[in-house]
C-alpha cells in the first residue's frame, strides 16, 4: 500500500528493502515508545523511500532510532533549542529540516522542524498527506 502510495505522488520513488519486524521492535524499545501504525506498516514495505533530488523522505529505521536518539540526548541541542522528547523523528528535506509525528499527545499530523528557527509547524494531516505532498512537489521547500 504504502509503496503504491508513493509512486502515485512521484513514479521515480526509491524504495529499500523492507525492515524485518525483530529490528522494528527492538527500535521501539531503544526509543521508549511505539511507532505509529503508518510508519510502522511503511518500514515492513520499505525500510525508507527516497524522492526527488535524493531526500530521504522517510529514513531507513536505524537512522530514526539514531536521529532521535540523538535530538534527545545532545548537550548543545538543549540549550540551543526547545526539548524534542515530545517528537519522533522520520525524514528530512535535504537541507536541515526534519519532519517529524507528535507523540504527547499522540497524533496523526506531520510538523516540520525548521532548524535555523526552531520552529515546529504543522505541514500535513497524516503520513499519506505527507507523502503525497512532500514526493510530488519535492525541494526543500515544498512546506512553505
Amino acid at each position: 500500500m504504502w509503496r503504491q502510495v508513493a509512486l502515485d505522488a512521484f513514479p521515480d520513488a526509491e524504495f529499500r528493502d523492507p525492515a524485518d519486524e525483530s529490528v522494528l521492535a527492538a527500535a521501539e524499545r531503544r526509543l521508549g515508545g511505539e511507532l505509529s501504525a503508518g510508519l510502522r506498516q511503511l518500514l515492513l514495505e520499505s525500510n525508507g523511500i527516497i524522492g526527488q533530488n535524493s531526500v530521504d523522505t522517510v529514513w531507513a529505521i536505524q537512522q530514526i532510532v539514531e536521529q532521535n536518539l540523538h535530538f534527545r540526548s545532545d548537550s548543545s541541542f538543549a540549550q540551543l533549542y526547545m526539548p524534542f522528547d515530545a517528537l519522533l523523528f522520520f525524514g528530512d528535506n535535504g537541507g536541515g529540516d526534519q519532519f517529524a509525528f507528535v507523540q504527547t499527545p499522540r497524533r496523526p499530523d506531520v510538523f516540520v522542524w525548521e532548524h535555523e528557527t526552531d520552529s515546529r509547524r504543522w505541514v500535513a494531516r497524516d503520513l499519506r498527506d505527507y507523502l503525497g505532498r512532500s514526493l510530488a512537489e519535492g525541494g526543500d521547500d515544498w512546506y512553505q
